[in-house]
């Protein structure tokens, strides 16, 4: 994503990405592996329906969906037709639907099985020949974990990983990538055998978050933030990623992954790496994942003595949620009666580098929170509190920019303010930006720019092996303690609640507590 692709015009309150800085991606075969899935359902299908509706999708645009569903072509195209309905609002987007639908292909099997990939050979070939694909194919790996090697290794067997005549071929790996240093180290090493990393697109729909692509933009861009943006003037950095849901159907994924596996390498480490890391030399790929690397590799890992108390973990009982009475995690389906297993973790990093010293950087995660929500709130270190001393003035808040990520997105700013009246009191206010508000944008699914973006070659929103590695490096200690210390009190916080007590305590000994989080 170049910043003249982040660039739109507006027209009757819409985003119009009509216009010569977003040109149409393709041509293209896409392949899905695990297309009868739920994230081809609710997340992929309609995130191409809305390029097309945006006019982001050129000609010779296929999608061909494998998996172990008994579909063939028709019934996969009636599958798409029904995941694109909730999208198409007008005549206009219901004819993407259709163009879309119309060009599909299913290949049914197993990813194990190499006559799937003869199959899905032939396919290509044909969608080549008459959608004008022009031999080029975008794989997109929506299966368990377990299957990216072996699918890797047979589209390598199979040939269809080779690239010839100026065709090229990508694969998308989702999350997560390993479940520790380790395996991630090994996956990196499997995938290579076959692919080159330029052709290894590692993706994290985070990245395709407007705020979280903002931030470059807001930084960079704006000459009045990047000089206070450093430990002269910012107190502390804190991240919350909350959602008010349990784990739902996903009980037995959780059981073998938890909180800080399913969230910090990725999620986390990834918006920090956006907040921390230094102006990169463009807005090429390799210019800004080199800098986002370099953060990475410069949070200090925790000692086993500094897990104890920078790290804290927590798992949800039950009690009251928007949506009513919840149950606990351990009466939750498909979950152990005595699972150890965290819903929550809490983190407190260091980014030992000259920009960042001395700034504590505090992560938090988790299930069944009070409330839905991502964000990132830069505390600015208080002023003196001297002037005042002859007013009414008790103390001065901290300035607070909040980056807010999700549901709502947009940026506010808290500053103090007089309170009106005869005496001198401060209050806090707010400026406050959305986009929905000044943009008008379409709804969209997260994954529509990282989409668009894999197409079209651009692999600044993905991320390399290094810095997969670097992420689990920071993770790796805190994995190993916790395993050799089983936790003693779960369940450690309520439902509907903020987590563990020890969270608040985590920062209070610093002098420090959470931002408040408005309902």
């Amino acid at each position: 994503m170049t910043a003249e692709d982040s660039l739109v015009t507006l027209r009757s309150g819409q985003a119009d990405l009509v216009n010569p800085y977003a040109p149409p991606a393709g041509p293209a075969a896409i392949v899905i592996f695990g297309a009868a899935g739920d994230l081809t359902r609710r997340k992929l299908i309609p995130a191409f329906h809305n390029l097309g509706a945006a006019n982001l999708l050129g000609e010779g645009i296929a999608i061909v969906g494998v998996g172990r569903a008994d579909l063939d072509d028709d019934a996969f195209r009636g599958r798409l037709r029904e995941d694109m309905k909730p999208c198409s609002s007008s005549e206009g987007d219901a004819r993407v639907a259709e163009k879309l639908a119309a060009s599909a292909r299913f290949v049914a099997g197993t990813f194990e099985d190499r006559g799937t990939f003869e199959r899905l050979a032939q396919v290509l070939a044909r969608v080549e020949k008459e959608g004008g694909t022009g031999g080029n194919v975008l794989f997109y790996l929506a299966t368990a974990p377990e299957f990216f090697a072996p699918i890797v290794e047979k589209l390598g067997a199979a040939g269809l990983a080779t690239e010839t005549d100026g065709r090229w071929r990508r694969v998308i790996v989702e999350k997560p990538f390993g479940c520790d240093l380790k395996s991630a180290r090994k996956l990196n090493l499997v995938l290579g055998r076959t692919l080159e990393e330029r052709q290894i697109w590692r993706i994290d729909h985070y990245l395709g978050k407007e705020t979280s692509q903002n931030l470059l933009v807001f930084r960079f861009g704006n000459g009045m933030f990047e000089p206070i943006w450093n430990r002269r003037y910012i107190d502390n950095v804190q991240i919350t990623v909350a959602e008010s849901i349990g784990v739902e159907t996903r009980g037995g994924y959780y059981e073998g992954a938890g909180a800080l596996r399913d969230m910090v390498p990725n999620h986390l480490l990834q918006l920090l790496s956006l907040v921390a890391m230094e102006p990169p030399t463009s807005f090429e790929a390799e210019s800004v994942r080199e800098e986002k690397s370099k953060v990475l590799r410069a949070i200090q890992p925790l000692t086993p003595e500094r897990v104890l108390t920078h790290a804290v973990r927590g798992q949800y009982g039950a009690g009251p949620s928007r949506a009513g009475p919840a149950l606990a995690y351990r009466s939750e389906e498909r979950v152990s009666r005595t699972s150890t297993t965290e819903t929550f973790a809490a983190l407190k990093l260091a980014v030992e580098n000259w920009r960042w010293a001395d700034v504590p950087f505090y992560l938090r995660t988790g299930k069944r929170l009070a409330r839905r929500v991502s964000e990132i709130a830069i505390q600015f270190r208080r002023p003196p509190l001297t002037l005042f001393r002859d007013t009414a003035v008790e103390h001065l808040s901290r300035n607070a920019l909040v980056i807010r990520v999700q549901p709502e997105e947009g940026i506010s700013l808290r500053f103090g303010a007089k309170i009106p009246g005869p005496t001198v009191r401060v209050g806090n206010v707010a400026m406050d930006f959305r986009y929905q508000t000044t943009f008008g944008l379409r709804p969209s699914t997260g994954y529509e720019t990282l989409l668009y973006d894999a197409i079209r070659g651009d692999a600044t929103l993905f991320q390399r092996a290094d810095m997969i590695e670097a992420g689990w490096s920071v993770v790796q200690p805190i994995l190993e303690v916790w395993k050799a210390l089983p936790p003693h009190a779960f369940p450690n916080y309520e439902s509907g609640s903020w987590g563990p007590k020890e969270a608040d305590e985590m920062l209070e000994r610093d002098g420090r507590r959470w931002r408040r989080i408005e309902e």
